[in-house]
């Protein structure tokens, strides 16, 4: 049974095997991997230091850097493996309005087609209503109908599809 877990140093190993499988510089989103821009993460220590920071992005008390917002981050998880990360922003600027919305989201290639993404998507939505948000912003590549059908499923009413500088982005919003 899958679960959501905050990011732990325990799963390194699995972490780094789920990495492997996607192609060199492949975006993930929802994992975070910008804010590890400077680490080496196949290093214990490396990796340590970046799911502190993973964790301390949720604090709203300490300031985040420039472009950033207050996020709180989850891995999908089952059986002690990384299966995939979903992370929620506390509030979104302006290119996560034209781009990547509230929560963003991505599953391993090897635990694709199990409906873990629906299912992480929908565990996150509770938490962003007990942040006091009414609606959140969903988005996900015009082409991307796997992840199109994962925000419907779970709510998402598009609003529309808009050419940005990263290609042409579908946007949903989700009532809470």
């Amino acid at each position: 049974m899958p679960e959501l877990i905050p990011p732990t140093a325990a799963l390194h190993a699995s972490w780094r095997e789920a990495r492997d499988e996607w192609p060199a510089g492949a975006h993930q989103d929802g994992t975070g991997l910008r804010l590890a821009g400077d680490l080496d993460l196949d290093a214990p220590e490396g990796f340590a230091e970046w799911v502190d920071r993973l964790l301390l992005q949720a604090d709203r008390s300490r300031p985040v850097g420039e472009g950033r917002v207050h996020a709180t981050h989850w891995w999908i998880a089952a059986d002690g493996a990384y299966l995939g990360a979903i992370d929620l922003r506390h509030y979104v600027n302006d290119f996560l309005f034209a781009v990547g919305g509230h929560i963003g989201y991505s599953v391993r290639p090897s635990a694709r087609r199990r409906g873990l993404a629906s299912w992480a998507l929908g565990a996150a939505l509770p938490e962003a209503r007990a942040l006091g948000l009414d609606r959140v912003l969903v988005t996900c590549d015009e082409d991307n109908t796997a992840s199109a059908v994962t925000i419907e499923r779970n709510g998402g009413v598009l609003e529309d599809v808009r050419r940005t500088e990263h290609g042409a982005k579908r946007r949903y919003w989700i009532a809470l």
